[in-house]
């Protein structure tokens, strides 16, 4: 496999409005790949422009919950333009069991 001194394999720039998404595709010293998903956008603050990014890390034991998370939450805005109800049985499932994660996950790293 090849990659650069930055380990990128591959990258995708995908610009939507006031936005720019970079998709890029890394690799690890031991060739496993994980991908970083960046959202950077324009300001302007004091008259000076300047660029908010936000970055996320997905490693490849994530992907495929991830990509079902994902797949699933388009559905459902695709739904809801359709005029479909917003909350079904399953829905409140989801919910309630995201609320029972976000309570153990609300560590910050002063706590480690």
């Amino acid at each position: 496999m090849e990659y650069d001194k930055n380990n990128e394999v591959y990258s995708k720039v995908v610009r939507a409005g006031k936005r720019t998404y970079f998709f890029d595709v890394k690799a690890t010293k031991n060739n496993d790949l994980y991908l970083t998903l960046t959202e950077s956008k324009k300001t302007t603050i004091d008259g000076r422009e300047s660029y908010q990014k936000h970055k996320l890390f997905l490693y490849k034991e994530d992907f495929e919950k991830f990509q079902e998370g994902l797949t699933d939450a388009l559905d459902k805005i695709q739904a809801l333009k359709n005029g479909e109800s917003i909350e079904s049985e399953d829905d409140s499932k989801q919910i309630n069991e995201r609320s029972s994660v976000d309570h153990y996950s609300e560590v910050s790293f002063d706590d480690l």
